[in-house]
Formats: structure tokens, C-alpha cells, sequence
């Protein structure tokens, strides 16, 4: 607590005694407030909504870590819940994986920049459970069971499809896994990240071993697809970002069907984004929501998870074309973005969802032998 007094000189030492209880005082009560809701697994801890709105104005801040503005539409997020609580979010390292996340975290525990919230893929979500901090958020009871931690320390929030996105002015569209191991594909094509500390990159092994007559018991054949792609010099071991697709260095990404739709909306007029999602079977993996339970804002940290899943952030997952956890119950209601909805279309019906222990054996195995597959 900064505390900036001028005392002229002469003043009685009874002042400077009054002057330092105040001080101290109001000090105590910051704390106090901060520990109340850092304690807090719910709203109703803090004596409901608005007490918790208040104690995070009073904050100020938010930090959020890994939220590129066009990655399920977080731009829009971001905006809106610093226009309706009036309090600034400070977006660090935008492009970082789940697993950065986490050592950000631990890097900068104790102090004011740390991560407030995380956004991870489930692998990490699921080692990394001793840095959540439990809550349950308002529309708890919309949230299937197996999509939520018991107590709130990991919650879904949306899913895509896992998509190829192409340069259809650089390649050819892909109707089949096999086609990117063709020559016209030599050295273009990229996934978001390590499958070992990145969601989406994991996504992307587990999508083309489904497609290679792997299970989501045993990836083994998306791994070994990989290590053919790269013997062939296809695969491109580059992180592929916004400003690498717009420079046509990375012309094939595997990656969330939302974030290749915001590739092509961006480089409307530069390059011809388009994007498939493959016949057959289909990969879909929620993202995950938790509190950093050393968050430097503990009441604005939970006010994001509840603004986060209320019906207008998740609709603005759904308008990037995200499917979020709470469509169905908002569908039921009738608080859904009909027109998004129409848009994004449903999901597939063979869609496959990973478990939280098929998820911990994929990672296990990319740990073991993605390495070497690809170098």
C-alpha cells in the first residue's frame, strides 16, 4: 500500500500517532476484504453478486494471460467486461501456451502482475489443480457434471472443432489426411504449438490419429502420421501466429475451427483463408476455466468467471463460432444467439470428446515420444 503524506515539521507526535493508526487501519481492511474473497467458492461468500461486483471495482484490475483478441472471440469479451464493471483487464502474453501459463504463475507468484485466471487446455488443467482455487460460479447448475470439477477448481467454458485452415491461393484443399503427405504440401504445414504444453496442438494429433485408425484410447498412429509428414519435409515446425498466415509462412494450420474462421475474416482481401473441418469423425476439446488461487485481485478473478459464463459471454463465444458449455441450457431458455447459432451450425454427431483420462494418456505418450517423432 503506497501512502503518500507531508507532515510539517512541528507537528505533535499524538498526530503522527493518529495518522499511522489510520494508515494501518485502512491497510487492515484492504487486507481483510482481499482474504474474504480469496476464500470465497461462491458469490453468496460474499453476500451475493453485487457485494462481489463491488469488492472488484474496488480492485480495479484484472490480469488475464493467453488470450489472443481473436482466439473465441476474447477481443469482445475483454471489451465488454471492462465496459460493464468498469474495471481494466491487463493482457499479458497473449500467444503463450496452457503450460506457460502455469510457469507464469509460478513465476510470479506474490506479486501484483501475476495471472489472475488461467484459460488451459485440459492436459495441463488437469496436472496443475494445486494453483486452482475453487468457485462455483451463478449458473453452476447449467454445467453438466462431467464438465466441471466438483468443487469448481477446473470448469469448461467452449469448444470447436478441430480444422485444417489452408492458403487456397498457396495449396490445394485437403479432402483427407493423406493428402498432406502430397508434394504441393512440402514444408507447409503447421500446428498451434508442442502437443506436449499446447492444447490445440494436441488436438490436432489426436484429430489425425481418429482419422489413421487410432482411438482415443491409443493416439500411437497421430504420432507416427507426424513423423511421416516430417520424413516427407512436410511438416513445418513453426508456431504458427496471425502474422505468419498473413506472410504465407505457415499456409496449412491445424487449429480450432474458430480460430481458422478468424483467419479468414482478418485476411479478407490478402490471403484466401479457408477452412475444412474433414469428413468423418470430428475432435472437439472444451477449454477450462480456473482461478489462480495466489490471485492478485481475487474478487475481480471471480467476477470474470462469472461474467465468463453468463449468457453474454457465452454467446460471444458462439458468434466466433465456439461452442459454448451452456448452449444447451441457454438454448432451452431462449437466451441463445439465434443467429449465431444458425451460423455455427450443430455440432457433429461423431464428434468425440475426449475424457479427462484418455486426455492424461495422450499427454503421457506425446511426452514419451513426440520428440522424437518430429526431429
Amino acid at each position: 500500500m503506497n501512502t503518500s503524506r507531508t507532515f510539517k515539521k512541528g507537528l505533535a507526535t499524538v498526530a503522527l500517532i493518529s495518522a499511522a493508526a489510520i494508515t494501518l487501519s485502512g491497510c487492515a481492511s484492504t487486507e481483510a476484504n482481499a482474504s474474504d474473497a480469496a476464500a470465497a467458492t461462491s458469490a453468496a461468500d460474499l453476500g451475493g453478486l453485487d457485494a462481489l461486483i463491488e469488492a472488484a471495482k474496488a480492485e480495479g484490475e484484472l490480469n488475464v494471460i493467453a488470450l489472443p483478441e481473436n482466439w473465441a472471440n476474447y477481443g469482445k469479451i475483454i471489451a465488454a467486461f471492462e465496459k460493464k464493471y468498469g474495471i481494466t483487464v491487463n493482457s499479458a502474453d497473449p500467444d503463450v501456451s496452457s503450460a506457460e501459463e502455469i510457469q507464469a504463475a509460478e513465476n510470479l507468484k506474490g506479486q501484483d502482475t501475476a495471472p489472475d485466471v488461467f484459460d488451459l487446455g485440459s492436459a495441463v488443467a488437469l496436472d496443475s489443480l494445486d494453483h486452482f482455487a475453487p468457485y462455483q460460479v451463478e449458473t453452476w447448475d447449467d454445467i453438466p457434471a462431467d464438465y466441471k470439477e466438483s468443487t469448481g477448481l477446473w470448469v469448461y467454458d467452449y469448444t470447436g472443432l478441430m480444422s485444417i485452415g489452408y492458403d487456397a491461393g498457396a495449396v490445394s484443399a485437403p479432402t483427407s489426411i493423406d493428402d498432406l503427405l502430397g508434394a504441393e504440401y512440402k514444408g507447409k504445414v503447421a500446428i498451434n504449438g508442442d502437443p506436449t504444453q499446447a492444447g490445440a496442438a494436441a488436438a490436432a494429433v489426436n484429430l489425425v490419429a481418429l482419422q489413421n485408425g487410432g482411438s482415443a484410447d491409443d493416439i500411437q498412429s497421430g504420432i507416427d502420421f507426424f513423423a511421416e509428414l516430417n520424413a516427407a519435409g512436410n511438416f513445418l515446425p513453426l508456431d504458427p501466429t496471425p502474422a505468419t498466415i498473413a506472410s504465407g509462412e505457415t499456409p496449412v494450420v491445424f487449429d480450432w475451427s474458430y480460430n481458422n474462421l478468424a483467419e479468414a475474416e482478418a485476411n479478407k482481401g490478402q490471403r484466401d483463408w479457408k477452412v475444412t473441418v474433414l469428413p468423418g469423425v470430428a475432435v472437439g476439446s472444451y477449454y477450462n476455466q480456473a482461478i489462480n488461487k495466489d490471485a492478485p485481485h481475487p474478487a475481480a478473478a471471480r467476477l470474470w468467471q462469472e461474467f465468463i459464463f453468463s449468457d453474454e459471454a457465452q454467446n460471444l463465444y458462439l458468434a466466433a463460432g465456439a461452442y459454448p458449455v451452456r448452449l444447451a441450457a441457454m438454448v432451452e431458455v431462449g437466451t441463445v444467439d439465434e443467429k449465431a447459432l444458425k451460423a455455427v451450425g450443430e455440432a457433429p454427431a461423431d464428434m468425440v470428446q475426449f475424457t479427462g483420462a484418455q486426455t492424461e494418456a495422450a499427454s503421457a505418450l506425446l511426452a514419451e515420444k513426440w520428440a522424437a517423432a518430429v526431429n
